[in-house]
């Protein structure tokens, strides 16, 4: 990775954000996601060795949500839970950049580089991708980073491989986003 001030996002890797009843494939998505927090276990531990600050943003849903604050789908998921002096970010959108201290922080931190990783790959970590570069930051996703469920339409792998590839060079002036396999990813 290049020497530019970089920062690992984690973005909604919450106990419930998969939990959804009505998930047919509810078992191999489950999996998929088990092995997606590995790897993002990982990243967060080459992140921590190299002393590269990790952020976690967690989404608050409303009353009802399966992410609604203080219920048993809202907490971070234990394998990656964050260590003292990391810092948590509560976000009630999409975008992790929208009303939240997100951009404030990273530009405080002299951050001008983003890996991220996280859940829901067609709404968080899309929106957060395309808003970080066009903020001026560029972005490396975690290729095997992120995850996220069947929709009606598609199953979560075609999801996951289409927004590899629609992001995978998505640029806004100097700032562009690369897509590589978490384990390329080297934070110096």
């Amino acid at each position: 990775m290049a020497s530019e001030k970089t920062a690992l996002l984690v973005i909604d890797v919450q106990r419930g954000i998969l939990n959804d009843p009505i998930l047919a494939r509810k078992k191999e998505i489950n999996r998929a996601f088990d092995e997606t927090v590995a790897r993002i276990a990982g990243l967060i531990e080459r992140a921590r060795t190299a002393s590269v600050p990790v952020i976690y943003m967690q989404h608050d849903g409303g009353p009802g949500h399966r992410l609604e604050p203080e219920t048993s789908g809202w907490p971070l998921r234990d394998e990656i839970a964050p260590r003292a002096g990391e810092r948590v970010i509560h976000k009630r959108a999409c975008d992790s950049f929208f009303e939240t201290t997100l951009d404030a922080e990273l530009t405080a931190g002299g951050i001008k580089q983003l890996v991220i990783c996280g859940c829901m790959t067609q709404y968080c970590i899309d929106t957060t991708v395309r808003r970080a570069v066009g903020l001026g930051y560029d972005v490396v996703l975690a290729a095997d980073g992120h995850t996220t469920a069947d929709t009606e339409t598609l199953r979560f792998e075609q999801i996951i491989a289409h927004h590899n590839a629609l992001l995978d060079g998505f640029e806004a002036g100097e700032h562009e986003v690369r897509v590589c396999a978490s384990a390329e990813i080297r934070f110096i």
